[in-house]
């Protein structure tokens, strides 16, 4: 990660980085917002792991792809400090060095070239939100997405154990994660965290806790107690 103190160069290095996205660029230039490092990380996506260009303000992260030789970048994503939730992950046989970023809306693994350079960028993140919250932990309410199972660690449906096949095709449930078949994923249910208008994809198992959290809030049929009725926020 590259350390960038002096107020002029963040100016300068925090317009470059918004040209390097071409005419569409997100503004990322507000007062008091400071570029405090940037790198190459590798990022686990749906069927593989991709290099993505990192860049760590004092208040948001920002991904995006890499594209002509490092100096050009494409759909970035913002991530606000106060929605990240760090965890550490073990070393495997063919990823190291990883760990995973949480947010309410989605959550990823993320791969550094060393030890040296992951405990750097997890460092400097929870430093940066320890010093924008001003306490050390974020808060606990805050609900997190589940990070998805790649494709290729689920050769079957990991709820009917079904073989998955070009016309059998993988589907992810947005609540747990898991790589599904059509057939086990046809419930939808708003996730509030994730998106509040959208019924997104969910497994039978999902599914079905969403429908016995109901029942168990509704009561029984005698009608005893019902959430919808109650006078009590």
């Amino acid at each position: 990660m590259d350390a960038l103190v002096s107020e002029y160069q963040n100016r300068q290095r925090i317009k470059e980085v918004e040209n390097s996205f071409g005419p569409s660029a997100p503004q990322l230039f507000t007062p008091g917002r400071f570029l405090k490092g940037e790198g190459p990380l590798m990022k686990q996506g749906r069927k593989k792991w991709e290099q993505k260009m990192f860049f760590l303000f004092n208040d948001i992260l920002v991904y995006s792809s890499i594209i002509l030789n490092n100096r050009w970048h494409k759909n970035p994503k913002i991530i606000p400090l106060k929605d990240i939730m760090l965890d550490d992950m073990e070393d495997f046989d063919d990823v190291k060095h990883q760990w995973l970023i949480c947010t309410p809306r989605k959550s990823f693994h993320v791969s550094a070239s060393s030890d040296e350079e992951k405990k750097a960028w997890m460092q400097h993140i929870e430093a940066c939100q320890q010093t924008l919250l001003q306490e050390p932990v974020l808060q606990t309410k805050t609900t997190y997405a589940k990070s998805w199972i790649p494709d290729r660690a689920a050769q079957k449906c990991m709820r009917c154990l079904a073989t998955f096949t070009g016309i059998n095709r993988r589907h992810h449930c947005r609540k747990c994660g898991f790589v599904v078949c059509n057939a086990c994923s046809k419930g939808r249910a708003l996730i509030e965290h994730i998106d509040p208008n959208k019924p997104l994809r969910i497994c039978k198992a999902c599914n079905k806790t969403e429908d016995d959290q109901t029942f168990r809030l509704r009561g029984d049929s005698s009608g005893l107690w019902d959430e919808a009725s109650s006078d009590e926020e």
